[in-house]
């Protein structure tokens, strides 16, 4: 067979090979129904109308000049010009009658369809453009999809339509901007067994984070029904993040999982006419998780085998854009597109570009950050498409969602704010691609931010985008990481955000040295673990309610401590793996824990908290130790069941050599054994006890790491919270130096981890070259500081004769 000539290709007779015959949406699927299949990518079968037919309908029609004819005049910048072109070209190509051997072709290819899969089989229609979905340019949304066709005749009539979509506004657009030729390019069609994802769910997956470039994760997001909905941003999804390496090796490393507000689901109808349409969702279905975890961990391994067979073909990293199906008869999870994700996969490894707020302003709507910038610039708020024509370029674009169609406007904004989507919809993918920040799912944008307004969008803080009042300032730091020096001294970070991880994780380092799960605790759990555990006693009637509502699905109310928890910590780890990551297990002082949902109950009143019942102390006390159970659990499930052994704990405020036993004790009780499996555990030195006997706390801990904040405050008598004494405290006070350094020179004898990660080597330079010149093996460094202290320290070692 010529394929050449042929005007219909099944899958399986296509490969990546053919774009120019099929478009890259085509080849994509041929290939994988070929070559992945034993592999475990399940793909719905189907066919190809190829370009061949396309190009066939404009010569038996004489279709061509016509169509030059109208785009003569052509001005992609005038939207109304731009439009009325559009309006004419398309409504000539479905004007078009086929050629009698185009019609005979696909009817009978429907035919083998009906065969297979039962009289008037549904089918999905979708566009395919022969220069679509290259690594540089991504085509996604360029033309139309049709979905839940039934009959030879519909078909047809779906294919004209398809066609006719090649000249859609937003397409013509993107190929003026990308230099292409509207001539050179081509619409193939393909015509795939419909998923019945209508009864189940379905949506959109990347073998990439999506924001910050990271290689190591699948982000996974899905609703109920259709997949249309998720693409085009009609609904906030569910979020789901996987861990590449350890799932490799066999692991379960689900990072995240977070529901979305699905409030709407697109599904089936009766209507030739209007084949979907959309539904509410139950309300307690809204909240519900779409996918179960093995169902998560199958979709991560089909896009784990898609990007590894792509890669190899391109003999270069190939990270995938992939949508996704589940058939809600057969429960099976299907791929139904595969493309090159075309905006980290182009970026300079080695520049490093970071932008940091530096002016202050008052919220005006928050929500789902997208491009990691900053952008501003006055508000045009536009709640219809049909007044797009209004918007003014230079201006920030605040709407309820869009859609293709709004890609003319969009590439002139400083940035973009939507009322709902996620991060794989449509305002999404196309902002990452145009450069520009964006702010989705922001719910009530439209009515918060006026028109006209100065805004400054702000997606440079980790996963929620903040959208301020005025124009702020801003700057943007660009380094070069192929001429950073690698120091001796091991430089790590101190970390509290998970969201921030995958971003912060390109900032040269050594690791982790101090990971907060007070942050995670605060921010993503908000209830105290013994309200979880002893939910059966609580006496607050809101705090029940709050609880009730926070962890609904949980059968056993611990679990969403332990799994909030390790999600958190998880991410701090897989961020960073393999290099070590310390995590400071919860160092809350009374009155913060009273703080958390449910805790005032379970809290004593102290004076002094500050130097109260904290750290250690808490965990084998009858009082608490059911509690810290719960985190010992977490940690176990990071590098047990995720294969996260990089993760290292840390003890804070261990104030006694015998407590630190205790501790090491209980761990081990709770399956957290010191050594098994490499796990280490740290002490960290901040109580003067902590120096005077260091040679006996390194018999049970397996190294320090100094925490100058605490250790300043016992050492100088000085309360740190306090204004009154605030100018005596100094770390670098020589009190306070003498004992970091006694520390310092016992671990180094004895052979055990030291290192620092409190604020001193952060703020003062000179303190972090003390601590070089004391041979100190590790500082831990705020993220914002890691580059500046790196190049001072590298200096310096040089000057001491040292070498990494």
């Amino acid at each position: 067979m010529d394929k050449r000539s042929a005007l219909i290709l099944w899958f399986e007779d296509i490969s990546i090979d053919d774009v120019p015959l099929v478009g890259g949406k085509n080849a994509s699927l041929g290939e994988m129904v070929r070559e992945l299949a034993p592999k475990g990518v399940r793909v719905p079968g189907g066919f190809a109308v190829t370009a061949r037919a396309y190009r066939l309908l404009l010569e038996h029609n004489r279709a061509e000049e016509r169509i030059k004819d109208v785009l003569r005049d052509l001005d992609t910048r005038d939207m109304e010009n731009l439009a009325q072109r559009g309006r004419k070209v398309r409504a000539i190509i479905r004007s078009l009658a086929f050629p009698p051997e185009l019609r005979a072709a696909v009817e009978e290819a429907y035919a083998v369809l009906e065969q297979r899969h039962g009289t008037g089989c549904d089918v999905a229609v979708r566009s395919s453009a022969t220069a679509e979905d290259l690594p540089d340019a991504s085509f996604a949304g360029q033309q139309e999809t049709y979905l839940n066709i039934h009959g030879a005749e519909e078909l047809l009539e779906a294919c004209q339509r398809c066609f006719a979509s090649l000249f859609t506004n937003r397409a013509i657009s993107y190929r003026v901007d990308k230099g292409f030729d509207h001539f050179a390019i081509a619409l193939s069609i393909g015509v795939q067994k419909m998923v019945r994802s209508d009864l189940a769910s379905a949506g959109v997956m990347f073998s990439i984070d999506t924001e910050s470039g990271f290689r190591d994760a699948v982000t996974i997001t899905g609703a109920w029904g259709l997949g249309e909905n998720v693409v085009q941003g009609a609904v906030s999804p569910d979020e789901y993040c996987v861990f590449k390496p350890t799932l490799r090796a066999g692991f379960r490393p689900i990072l995240q999982r977070k529901p979305g507000d699905k409030a709407i689901k697109m599904v089936y109808t009766d209507d030739a006419k209007s084949p979907t349409k959309n539904v509410e969702v139950p309300q307690a279905d809204r909240t519900r998780l779409v996918l179960t975890d093995n169902e998560i961990l199958e979709l991560a391994r089909m896009a784990m085998v898609i990007e590894e067979h792509y890669s190899a073909k391109a003999g270069t990293p190939r990270p995938m854009d992939i949508e996704w199906a589940k058939d809600g008869r057969t429960g099976e999870l299907y791929i139904v597109q595969a493309r090159p994700e075309t905006v980290h996969s182009l970026k300079d490894a080695n520049v490093l570009r970071s932008y940091r707020l530096t002016g202050l302003g008052e919220v005006a709507a928050r929500g789902r950050a997208v491009g990691e910038m900053i952008g501003r610039g006055l508000a045009c708020v536009i709640r219809e498409a049909a007044n797009i024509k209004a918007f003014k370029p230079g201006s920030v674009l605040v709407t309820d969602m869009t859609d293709p169609d709004w890609e003319p406007v969009m590439k002139t904004a400083s940035a973009i704010v939507t009322n709902r989507g996620g991060r794989t919809c449509h305002a999404a993918i196309v902002s990452r691609e145009l450069g520009i920040p964006c702010v989705v799912g922001a719910g009530d944008a439209t009515e918060r931010i006026r028109d006209g307004e100065p805004v400054t969008v702000d997606c440079s803080q980790g996963a929620e985008g903040l959208v301020y009042h005025g124009l702020l300032d801003f700057e943007v730091q660009t380094v070069n990481l192929g001429e950073m020096p690698r120091p001796k001294t091991k430089i790590t970070m101190n970390l509290a955000a998970p969201e921030q991880a995958f971003e912060k994780s390109f900032i040269p380092n050594d690791g982790v040295g101090l990971a907060r799960v007070e942050f995670i605790i605060n921010s993503s759990i908000r209830v105290h673990p013994l309200a979880l555990l002893r939910f059966d006693q609580l006496k607050d009637p809101a705090a029940r309610e709050a609880i009730e509502a926070m962890t609904r699905g949980y059968a056993d109310k611990a679990d969403y401590f332990v799994d909030r928890l390790a999600e958190g910590v998880g991410m701090l780890a897989a961020a960073f793996y393999p290099k070590p990551v310390i995590v400071r297990l919860s160092d809350f002082k009374s009155n913060e824990y009273a703080n958390l949902i449910g805790g005032a109950q379970f809290e004593p009143h102290e004076e002094n908290p500050m130097i109260g019942w904290r750290g250690a102390s808490r965990y084998y006390s009858e009082g608490y130790r059911d509690a810290f159970a719960l985190e010992c659990r977490a940690m176990r499930l990071i590098r047990e069941d995720m294969g996260l052994a990089n993760l290292e704990v840390m003890i804070p405020f261990p104030r006694t050599v015998e407590e630190a036993r205790k501790v090491v004790e209980t761990m081990a009780e709770n399956g957290l054994r010191q050594g098994e499996n490499g796990l280490r555990i740290i002490g960290m030195c901040e109580i003067p006890s902590n120096v005077i006997l260091a040679e006996e706390f390194l018999e049970v801990f397996d190294g320090f790491s100094i925490g100058s904040n605490d250790l300043t405050q016992l050492i100088l008598g000085v309360d740190r919270d306090s204004s009154l004494v605030a100018h005596v405290f100094d770390e670098r006070n020589p009190a306070v130096k003498r004992m970091v350094k006694q520390v310092i020179d016992v671990a180094n004898a004895k052979g055990k981890y030291i290192g620092i990660c409190g604020q001193a080597p952060s703020d003062y330079p000179e303190f972090a070259a003390f601590l070089v010149e004391c041979g100190i093996q590790s500082i831990s460094l705020n993220p914002d500081t890691v580059i500046k202290t790196t190049l001072a320290v590298a200096e310096l070692e040089k000057r001491l004769g040292r070498s990494a």
